[in-house]
């Protein structure tokens, strides 16, 4: 348990030094891949100009980044709060096999940074979101489907590995 807490302690530190600096609000988070931290970031969201540059995905741009694969299996993510909808789709994306975090989702909602109006979204039908969804030229579309599903399979693993 003190290593997880060791590795904890360095995310809440990045959320706490990212309040000085304005670059984004209080997260951080540590990966760490076989003992060893590959990423370490805090949330650039103001900074950047960019409402996806949490902690998380930040951390998560720059393990993949590090190890030039998309695929962090094996990977544990320590992060100062419970990841946004957002941030857990991405780690789920990157194969991270635990998550270590803080703050509960309740905590982050009390501090300003409710997320609960997407999971509220994400619960009822598309047709009944707030956000107005329009499906459009669905056959053409379909057409880079059908050529990934008839692309022979090391064609397949060449693009998902970007060796292509």
């Amino acid at each position: 348990m003190e290593k997880h807490e060791k590795h904890m302690r360095q995310a809440i530190a990045l959320a706490e030094k990212n309040l000085e600096t304005f670059a984004g609000g209080p997260f951080g988070t540590v990966i760490v891949k076989d003992g060893k931290v590959i990423a370490a970031a805090a949330n650039t969201v103001n900074q950047d100009n960019d409402p996806t540059a949490h902690a998380e995905v930040n951390a998560i741009r720059q393990a993949c980044k590090k190890l030039k694969q998309s695929d962090l299996k094996g990977a544990t993510l320590y992060t100062s709060a419970e990841p946004c909808p957002m941030c857990l789709s991405a780690i789920y994306w990157a194969n991270i096999a635990e998550v270590y975090y803080g703050n509960l989702k309740e905590d982050a909602k009390w501090a300003g940074f409710s997320d609960e109006f997407i999971y509220d979204e994400l619960a009822k039908p598309i047709a009944e979101r707030a956000l107005k969804f329009h499906r459009l030229l669905p056959s053409e579309s379909m057409k880079a489907f059908e050529t990934w599903v008839n692309m022979p399979e090391k064609d397949k693993e060449k693009i998902k590995n970007g060796s292509l």
